[in-house]
């Protein structure tokens, strides 16, 4: 089974991309709602070709991997698919979640599409090309580039260079380097060399190139991707330097006094992009926290920029994002938020919102074994194993919401179980599970937090599906269970904060999961999911 190319509904479903957009005009200005893509859609990447946007995000762990974005407005975006579908294309085995594929940077050429990453649990840099951003996208061409987060610069005079960040492993402060490529055969031909270090934050990466005005405009992020990230900027007339940093860097950050209570931090890794009318905008990812907690990941937010001619660039007036922005236009109408649809698992396809842990073994997930179900084939490995785990799921895209399935599955041995997870990674997930223990079937409670795991609750279970249902604040996550019409019984509660990136650690936002597993016994009975629904709080 595979991720859906066109999947029914789905257009409507991935407005909900807007994250609440509305438009109205006040004055001049046009009104819009941040983030613009919620979830964890971190180191956003965008191009325009003609009046369409496109936009790519990093995967880590996850497949398909580098979701891409189409837009006409740079607000409302609808998932068109992923760049990479093929197992030979991203081999992701044996990585952690937070590992595999990191900030992707997407640029187009001559009718070309480029997107150029690095897969940090394989050959590190490569780039794949595609005429239509749909796909299909090429194999790998592998580039023998130091570093991360390379990204694509394509010259006036027709010459291509890379950027990568050198600050992995015993070269953590050597910062950006550059050198040109053959893009026809991703083979360097000039040595690379650093161009700048940025100003003095750990961590410069993210690198991306511009030219404006006769300038080479290198921006970098700076801090760290948590609460010191920020965006930063240098230019020179020649591309391989030296470059001169900007007097009032950084650009755009909330490590300052500016937005110090804000609760949107960790704002940086951007993108810039110009409208066809000539304005200019910033996409970057940040999080919003709560009690210096933050389990969505890292989202996308959008920021006009005013960049006059032979000026260094302005990100809204102050260099700081908010949820409701303001910018003098938008290169097309913001529409409205449409709700998400139930998925019925009718179709002969998951939606683009589906991921697999890893590679996946295909052969272990059908929507046509049991006609309007997903059925679900465990194996020996679990959660905590991640490798060859029988997992699929969606992002939580939203502090308040509720999501829920129903399940039927008569597991024929102890230990054999399939449910609902809530999944940071593999040390810390809580999964609400349909098992076996002492003959008798049980719905289970349970939470995995580092070195600790514990049952919260167990509750008996008759004969026939059972309802698993989570709902999620800010402060809570809370389950429940149901047979047939009766009454929603709730099995417990758990903190939010253990799910943190805070608490737990990496890159990646929490999934809503759908797994089965033996724990580690032989083959188990298949599990059915009748239908998965997704619902933000009004």
């Amino acid at each position: 089974m595979t991720i859906s190319r066109h999947t029914a509904g789905e257009l409507a479903k991935l407005v909900l991309a807007a994250s609440l957009c509305t438009a109205t005009m006040a004055g001049a200005q046009v009104t819009y709602q941040n983030p613009v893509l919620p979830g964890f859609y971190s180191d956003p990447s965008v191009c325009r070709a003609g009046k369409d946007y496109y936009m790519v995000h990093s995967s880590f762990g996850y497949f398909p991997g580098v979701p891409i974005f189409h837009s006409t407005n740079l607000v409302n975006w609808e998932q068109i698919g992923h760049v990479l579908t093929r197992p030979e294309q991203v081999p992701l085995q044996k990585s952690g979640v937070t590992l595999g594929i990191f900030a992707p940077t997407l640029r187009c050429h001559d009718g070309v599409y480029y997107m150029i990453t690095t897969n940090i649990t394989d050959k590190g840099n490569f780039y794949v090309t595609a005429t239509d951003p749909r796909g299909p996208w090429s194999d790998p061409v592998w580039i023998d580039m130091p570093g991360i987060d390379p990204s694509l610069f394509f010259d006036d005079d027709g010459k291509v260079y890379v950027t990568s960040t050198v600050n992995w492993g015993p070269n953590i402060h050597e910062g950006i380097h550059l050198a040109q490529i053959d893009i026809q055969t991703g083979k360097l031909l000039t040595t690379p060399r650093n161009v700048w270090a940025g100003t003095g934050g750990r961590y410069p990466e993210g690198p991306h190139l511009y030219k404006k005005d006769g300038w080479y405009y290198l921006m970098i992020a700076e801090g760290g991707t948590q609460f010191g990230h920020k965006e930063t900027i240098a230019r020179s007339r020649r591309i391989d330097g030296p470059y001169m940093g900007d007097p009032g860097n950084p650009i755009m950050t909330h490590a300052d006094m500016n937005a110090e209570t804000s609760a949107i931090q960790g704002l940086g890794h951007g993108d810039l992009v110009q409208t066809q009318d000539g304005a200019w905008f910033m996409v970057a990812h940040a999080f919003r926290q709560h009690d210096d907690h933050q389990i969505l990941g890292r989202e996308t937010f959008l920021a006009p920029v005013r960049w006059d001619k032979d000026a260094w660039p302005v990100v809204n007036g102050n260099g700081t994002v908010s949820e409701r922005m303001e910018a003098p236009s938008l290169p097309g109408p913001v529409l409205k938020q449409v709700a998400p649809r139930a998925e019925d698992f009718s179709g002969k396809r998951l939606g683009y919102e589906w991921n697999y842990l890893h590679n996946p073994r295909t052969d272990r997930y059908s929507l046509a074994e049991r006609p309007g179900h997903l059925r679900l084939h465990g194996t020996g490995a679990t959660l905590a194993d991640v490798d060859g785990v029988t997992f699929v799921g969606r992002r939580q895209q939203h502090f308040d919401f509720e999501a829920g399935t129903t399940l039927d599955f008569a597991p024929g041995a102890d230990g054999e179980e399939a449910g609902l997870t809530l999944f940071k990674d593999d040390r810390h997930h809580y999964v609400l599970a349909v098992t076996r223990q002492g003959g008798q079937r049980v719905a289970v409670l349970r939470i995995r937090l580092g070195l600790i795991g514990t049952v919260l609750r167990t509750v008996a279970l008759a004969n026939g599906p059972v309802s698993l249902r989570v709902g999620g604040n800010k402060d809570r996550y809370t389950f429940a269970v149901r047979q047939g019409s009766g009454a929603w019984t709730g099995i417990g509660e758990a903190d939010t904060r253990y799910l943190s990136s805070v608490t737990a650690g990496g890159f990646t936002g929490v999934y809503i999961g759908l797994y089965a597993t033996t724990n580690g016994k032989a083959d188990m009975a298949p599990a059915d999911f009748d239908g998965f629904a997704y619902r933000p709080a009004p």
